[in-house]
């Protein structure tokens, strides 16, 4: 228990519960939450379980015990840049967005300018990280997000409308011809997903970008399967990390009451993608999806900044491929520091990440992870922003 350092675990809910108290009065086996533990405590269990790895398995051993800042480092890809309209920007086109630019690396590194534009880049990612080995108190990571190709929910929601989709059809599994449950992709979602898998492919094979050390997705089954198309059947070298994605809990979608964000089980997952790993203490059963309550903002950059501490910690790599959500990706790129960059179904933003030691907080307050969201019992007049369900007379707000 030596490594346990951390003075506070932030239960969702806002709850709080002492580290150290904890593992004084528990040993190992003791910590396996029960089966009747709350969606608060399957949280509190996995953050528990990485607050005590050894100091001696994690990458970052002077990062143990202390708190860690993110920023988002600007002036090397085009989404930095407020003049970066995302809702018209398409990374296909634009080489991932990467600024071509010169780095102080390159004149011993490019000096006949033979290297490309990913090349290069490399290069300087390398030379910020060896240069960091002599101040271990600062790490850079390139994070390259990955939003899910278009699933059978988005094309729900386009059709059936946002208001409608929201306040009714959303809370059902399905309309009796489309399952939106834990979607799949649709042939569209497919066909985003091959084009992420064509356009790494040549970036791998012309332009000399560095192939992923790590991969990561989201439990969600159009996360799987779109991680799945756009990597698996890309020749890799002998020296390359092969594809084999961790899936990890916290990089799930915002927990609504929608059908879609509620997971399948991990046989289930286990079924459809056998070359994933799972990180530990990954539950058989969704224990975070309600159906009654909603996550906050708040509560989801509290687990984000959660699961970036434990990439930062306890993963070597630098570049790191990351299959989420719109609304998950929106909200690392807040904790990150990073401006607004909305992402649509297949789209990919990359960052360059730089995490620094801090002293750890003295103090700590509670949030509101979850509230309650009511919906209508039958297809609603409309919905409005801060107002939530407008029912029909004959169909009231289902309360919550």
């Amino acid at each position: 228990m030596g490594s346990l350092h951390l003075t506070c675990l932030l239960l969702w809910c806002g709850y709080l519960y002492p580290l150290v108290a904890l593992a004084a009065s528990l040993d190992a086996a003791q910590l396996a939450p029960s089966d009747d533990a709350t969606g608060e405590m399957r949280i509190a269990h996995l953050q528990t379980l990485l607050a005590m790895t050894p100091a001696a398995l994690a990458n970052w051993p002077e990062a143990e015990g202390k708190a860690i800042k993110y920023s988002s480092v600007p002036g090397y890809f085009l989404q930095d840049d407020p003049a970066t309209d995302a809702s018209k920007f398409d990374y296909a086109e634009h080489n991932l967005g990467l600024i071509d630019r010169s780095y102080s690396t390159d004149k011993n590194y490019n000096s006949d300018g033979s290297k490309t534009q990913w090349q290069r880049f490399a290069r300087w990612v390398s030379y910020l990280n060896k240069s960091c080995r002599k101040d271990s108190t600062v790490r850079y990571k390139v994070l390259v997000m990955g939003r899910h190709g278009q699933g059978y929910h988005n094309a729900a929601e386009s059709y059936y409308g946002t208001p409608a989709w929201n306040c009714y059809w959303a809370e059902l599994d399905g309309n009796g011809t489309s399952v939106w449950a834990d979607p799949q992709l649709t042939p569209q979602g497919i066909t985003e997903a091959a084009k992420a898998s064509a356009f790494y492919r040549t970036r791998y094979e012309e332009l000399g970008m560095p192939y992923f050390e790590s991969y990561y997705s989201s439990p969600l089954t159009r996360c799987i399967q779109t991680a799945h198309r756009t990597f698996a059947n890309l020749s890799l070298p002998a020296t390359a990390a092969p594809f084999a994605p961790v899936i990890k809990e916290l990089f799930r979608e915002s927990v609504s009451i929608h059908t879609c964000d509620r997971r399948s089980s991990k046989t289930h997952i286990r079924g459809i993608a056998p070359q994933c790993t799972f990180e530990d203490g990954f539950t058989e059963e969704d224990e975070l999806w309600r159906g009654t309550e909603g996550e906050t903002s708040a509560g989801q950059k509290a687990r984000n900044k959660v699961v970036l501490d434990d990439v930062f910690t306890h993963d070597a790599n630098t570049w790191i491929s990351i299959t989420s959500h719109s609304g998950e990706i929106a909200s690392l790129l807040d904790v990150l520091g990073h401006r607004k960059f909305g992402l649509q179904t297949g789209q990919i933003i990359p960052v360059l990440v730089k995490a620094e030691i801090v002293d750890a907080p003295t103090t700590t307050s509670s949030i509101v992870s979850f509230t309650p969201e009511a919906t209508c019992n039958s297809p609603p007049v409309t919905s409005i922003a801060g107002q939530g369900c407008i029912c029909t007379a004959s169909a009231t707000p289902t309360p919550q």
